[in-house]
């Protein structure tokens, strides 16, 4: 069924609510906080890489704040009763950390002479992954099946996560000692990866100016919309009307990273359709019921530089990127879309 004026407003309004309210908390990134609510409504996951200090965390907290549940959990999950899916989970990836302290594992009681399952924090409805290049391979496997298929199998057992299931993923790109580079396989699992820039000096100066009463309203901030309007949104977005002209520039983008000289390793099939994806929720940020060569132009670096392997002689990825896309974009303008 085609999503109606009405349903679109309803899942945009989601959006406005969520973007204001954690630009309260989140000053001078307004493209990050639009960034990643759009990778929420599109249901993916993803990477936030920048310096130390600069937001990453408070950003992921203040999220898992602003979203309220819909029931209690026993009544979605009455296996999952005894310990229910929280709203916000934080985990710190440490070199020492096993799969285990991420998906859970099973207890025995010798008292009833059984194992029972001790949840872990990937049962949550947004899953802080904090420095996840800090921990080691297999811990960083054991988050593929999560973020892929939203269920962790533990001794031939699948349980479900919350259909909500939602990471941010952080990592430092300064320090390397004690780090562990994400795998390409492990990166392609994130739809978008964004760098989040240092704030401008007027930006900062109000963050100092401000930062008691910025820390106590982070703190204080009730949920501005709750579960069942995410799932709503998300379905919204996968009626933002494509063009069959931008497809066929997205289809061309992915396939001249395949034959260009300068990239080792292209785009797959996937990182186009996750281009789609990430371009109809852009476009339902904006309001809107239709994609553009716009929404396309600002959504292709996050998708798809992340899973590009560029040769050394290639220069800066970005604008690397920007002068492989510019055939298939000035073909838009041709157009007229």
């Amino acid at each position: 069924m085609a999503a109606t004026s009405n349903d679109f407003q309803a899942a945009y309004k989601t959006a406005h609510d969520l973007v204001t309210s954690l630009e309260k908390v989140i000053r001078g990134r307004t493209d990050t906080v639009q960034l990643v609510i759009s990778a929420l409504l599109a249901d993916g996951h993803v990477l936030l890489e920048d310096y130390p200090g600069s937001g990453k965390t408070t950003l992921s907290k203040t999220l898992g704040r602003l979203i309220g549940p819909d029931e209690a959990a026993s009544s979605r999950y009455p296996s999952l009763a005894s310990d229910p899916i929280v709203p916000f989970r934080r985990i710190q990836f440490t070199p020492d950390m096993l799969p285990g302290d991420v998906l859970g594992v099973n207890i025995f009681d010798p008292k009833t002479g059984h194992f029972s399952f001790m949840h872990g924090p990937v049962f949550a409805h947004i899953v802080l992954a904090d420095e996840i290049n800090r921990t080691g391979p297999k811990v960083q496997a054991a988050f593929l099946e999560c973020m892929a298929e939203k269920q962790v199998t533990m001794d031939n057992l699948t349980r479900p996560l919350d259909q909500l299931f939602f990471v941010l993923g952080t990592q430092n790109p300064l320090d390397i000692a004690g780090t562990y580079p994400l795998p390409q396989v492990q990166l392609d699992r994130f739809l978008l990866k964004i760098p989040m820039s240092y704030v401008d000096s007027a930006t900062e100066c109000s963050i100092l100016e401000n930062h008691e009463a910025i820390r106590e309203g982070s703190t204080s901030l009730q949920p501005v919309c709750r579960r069942s309007d995410i799932l709503f949104a998300r379905s919204v977005c996968q009626h933002v009307h494509i063009a069959p002209a931008l497809r066929e520039a997205m289809v061309d983008i992915t396939q001249a990273t395949r034959n260009n000289p300068l990239i080792q390793f292209g785009a797959s099939t996937r990182a186009a359709l996750m281009l789609q994806t990430a371009s109809r929720a852009w476009a339902l940020m904006q309001g809107r019921d239709h994609a553009t060569e716009d929404d396309l132009r600002t959504m292709a670096p996050h998708v798809l530089l992340h899973r590009l392997r560029f040769h050394a002689g290639a220069g800066e990825s970005r604008k690397a990127l920007e002068t492989l896309m510019q055939p298939a974009m000035e073909k838009l303008v041709r157009r007229g879309l």
